[in-house]
């Protein structure tokens, strides 16, 4: 069963055949093109491609909640039958998180990929789960690879989150902020090129937070001095906890099992995340202002050209 399965709403499935009625949800809906049958209320589809050695590749996908749903893939054999893989949960994200080039890699244990994004406003690579990895293999088997001058939305399912109350800052406070994550984004970019004096300046830097934040810590609580951020989390490539502020929130319900769930649009070192979770796995009430602190499974999805 997959972890994050309960942060679409199923966090009642306990049992293989609870599984298979909902996979079989989603290939009903979009290859049988069942709609009304099987209850699709919201979007469902499917995205098909063919490799260099004939295989064809699909991806059904069908939203229990808003933009929140499971994603089933697989192959069709030579007579048109679909053969099931795998499924996955997905977030469907809209806002664009990073325009920066992004490097693709196929996983070990079957047909998914992982993206690598270097974005210099987090300071480490961004690691996620490719979702639309049919356009991939289509670009792949046309010989169009590596693509340049794509954007990444990134999104995100949690399991464990809590809402925190923010930092307060007044507007030179804000002004302070915003010009020094200029001139750091400035120095990561000059030293990322090789320059030796911004190296040694981020270094010094570093040395010089280290020694404040080592300072207050005696007094101060740490989220009372740390406003955000962005950590690896586990061993897992894509698991990351994250600290940042909300910028939007929603709600809307599983339509298969009633379960509530929150939709937070979370700004995380600058960078804009979208974030699903159960209301049984979050704690507080989240609203536009405050703080979401939690660990997630990041999910990307690609803006290829067409």
């Amino acid at each position: 069963m997959h972890k994050y399965l309960r942060a679409v709403g199923f966090s009642k499935v306990k049992k293989r055949e609870e599984l298979q009625d909902i996979i079989n949800k989603v290939v009903e809906s979009t290859i049988l093109r069942a709609d009304e049958n099987a209850g699709c209320s919201y979007a469902c589809g499917k995205d098909i491609a063919a490799d260099d050695e004939d295989r064809v590749y699909a991806e059904l996908y069908v939203d229990f909640a808003p933009n929140a749903g499971v994603c089933v893939r697989g192959e069709f054999d030579d007579e048109g039958s679909f053969l099931y893989e795998y499924y996955f949960p997905y977030l469907r994200g809209s806002h664009i998180s990073s325009y920066e080039d992004v490097t693709i890699e196929r996983h070990m244990e079957k047909e998914s990929y992982a993206g690598v994004c270097d974005d210099l406003k987090v300071g480490v690579s961004l690691i996620f789960y490719l979702q639309n990895m049919i356009p991939y293999k289509r670009l792949q088997s046309l010989g169009r690879l590596p693509v340049r001058g794509t954007s990444l939305i990134l999104s995100s399912l949690c399991t464990d989150g809590m809402i925190m109350m923010p930092i307060i800052k007044n507007e030179h406070e804000k002004e302070r902020i915003k010009k020094a994550s200029y001139e750091r984004n400035q120095l990561l970019n000059q030293a990322r090129n090789g320059d030796e004096e911004a190296i040694e300046s981020l270094t010094l830097d570093d040395m010089d937070t280290y020694t404040i934040i080592s300072r207050k810590i005696h007094d101060e609580d740490v989220f009372s001095l740390v406003d955000t951020y962005f950590m690896p989390y586990g061993v897992e490539c894509d698991l990351y906890s994250i600290l940042g502020e909300i910028t939007e929130v929603g709600s809307g319900e599983n339509r298969v099992t009633g379960e509530e769930l929150f939709f937070m649009t979370v700004e995380c070192n600058e960078l804009t995340i979208e974030v699903c979770v159960n209301k049984e796995d979050l704690f507080g009430e989240p609203a536009v202002g405050r703080r979401f602190k939690g660990v997630v499974w990041l999910q990307g999805y690609i803006n290829f050209p067409e």
